[in-house]
């Protein structure tokens, strides 16, 4: 199968051959043409499977025909909305969106908080047909009269489990209420959860459905590692495993900012090279950790779970889960930064007494044990009791038991990427 066959536009086809790209992605074979028949579609695919092409190629060219290069007046009406999570994943699909729509002439934006607003307003109202966006952002703009959405064809909801889980669901609702009933809907999810297939039966009309990986199937190029550990001595072992083996581009996950702040601390006292990325970074901040980290300036990135998503790294080769998430499904998504693109990836755990029934609800998940493997001079005390997990301010400090915790509000969010939440009352995107 080639891009050929899916019957795209000689530019996209040029873009994409510029990009070294020869063959389609499943994904991409399924959705492409689904997209270009004009039709709503339900995509369920995890990261690093292309879901991004599958979505933006045909876009560029169900919008190309209409194209105009000259300039546009103020409040210029927008035809295709991107919504996704996260700013850092927003920075990546308007990336994607120039990249492959290099020959088509279609102007493009990205919108979130953390940033200044004014560039962001100038540029809308200096006209663009592609504005990739977080919900809270969009809905400030929207409340200063900066978006005309009258001529709406496409939306894309990127990542919609994530959006959900950090509590944009009301922000969501408020969009799709301002967007032409008469539109074309692309909702794409790792997971089609209850609520996802909710969101889907109100807002999508008789969607395809494309389905590349069994429902929270981890990637099958990861090879997927436990090293059971004492609390007190996983940075030891961390900074054992990164030296003994000599491993490059780590990515590694914590619950907390706080908890992310003190091992990089750590990490660098040991002579391991390491930045931090969590939500109390600037977004200057962290592009610059992640541009160090892409090009080999810092050996280890560590960072929370909302950080993290959207994360494009083609040849990420290590993902360490330093602690597990309370979240089973996250394990997923964390796991998803590597083995990308068919590459092998590898994906550590290292994992307490206190972590011992989170593990047994990722297993679960996974319907699969995980190997364990104890490192010689690192096994755990058995007479070492189970403590409660510290879960960061939204769960005053502590889970509900010696191995879980609640399902945590997405607190290590930066101001700009949180939704409402149920438990956060005041909370807003920005």
């Amino acid at each position: 199968m080639s891009f050929e066959s899916l019957g795209l536009l000689p530019e996209l086809l040029r873009a994409v051959r510029e990009q070294g790209y020869e063959h389609p992605t499943p994904i991409q074979v399924q959705a492409i043409p689904l997209v270009l028949e004009g039709r709503d579609l339900m995509g369920r695919a995890q990261t690093g499977t292309g879901k991004t092409a599958g979505f933006t190629l045909p876009m560029l060219q169900l919008l190309a025909p209409h194209a105009s290069s000259s300039a546009s007046p103020a409040r210029h009406p927008i035809r295709a909305l991107i919504l996704t999570p996260t700013r850092e994943l927003a920075m990546q699909v308007e990336e994607s969106v120039r990249t492959y729509g290099k020959y088509i002439p279609l102007r493009t934006t990205t919108i979130f908080g953390g940033v200044n607003i004014n560039p962001q307003t100038k540029a809308l109202r200096a006209g663009v047909e592609i504005v990739v966006a977080t919900p809270g952002r969009l809905l400030d703009h929207q409340q200063q009269g900066n978006l005309n959405f009258s001529q709406l064809e496409i939306l894309v909801l990127d990542e919609a489990d994530r959006m959900l889980d950090m509590g944009f669901i009301r922000d969501i609702q408020k969009i799709l209420a301002l967007l032409p009933a008469k539109r074309q809907t692309l909702l794409f999810s790792a997971t089609f959860t209850d609520e996802i297939k909710q969101l889907a039966s109100k807002f999508l009309r008789t969607p395809a459905t494309v389905q590349i990986t069994p429902q929270n199937t981890a990637a099958e190029l990861v090879r997927q590692v436990v090293h059971p550990v004492d609390r007190e001595r996983k940075r030891a072992l961390l900074s054992h495993l990164i030296t003994s083996r000599k491993l490059q581009q780590v990515l590694v996950f914590t619950r907390t900012k706080h908890g992310a702040n003190r091992l990089s601390e750590q990490l660098d006292k040991d002579g391991i090279s390491s930045l931090a990325i969590h939500g109390n970074k600037s977004q200057p901040q962290r592009i610059k950790a992640l541009e160090d980290f892409k090009k080999g300036a810092v050996r280890v990135l560590v960072a929370t779970d909302i950080a993290a998503r959207g994360l494009d790294i083609d040849t990420l080769p290590h993902v360490v889960n330093y602690e597990l998430p309370q979240v089973p499904e996250d394990y997923i998504h964390r796991i998803g930064r590597t083995g990308r693109a068919g590459s092998e990836g590898e994906a550590l755990s290292l994992v307490c007494v206190d972590e011992h029934g989170l593990l047994k609800d990722i297993e679960k998940l996974l319907r699969k044990p995980l190997t364990k493997d104890v490192i010689q001079g690192y096994a755990p005390d058995p007479s070492i009791p189970a403590e409660p997990i510290q879960t960061g301010r939204q769960g005053g400090g502590r889970g509900r038991g010696p191995a879980r915790g609640p399902r945590p509000a997405s607190s290590s969010a930066p101001r700009g990427e949180r939704g409402r939440h149920p438990s956060r009352p005041g909370a807003r995107g920005k």
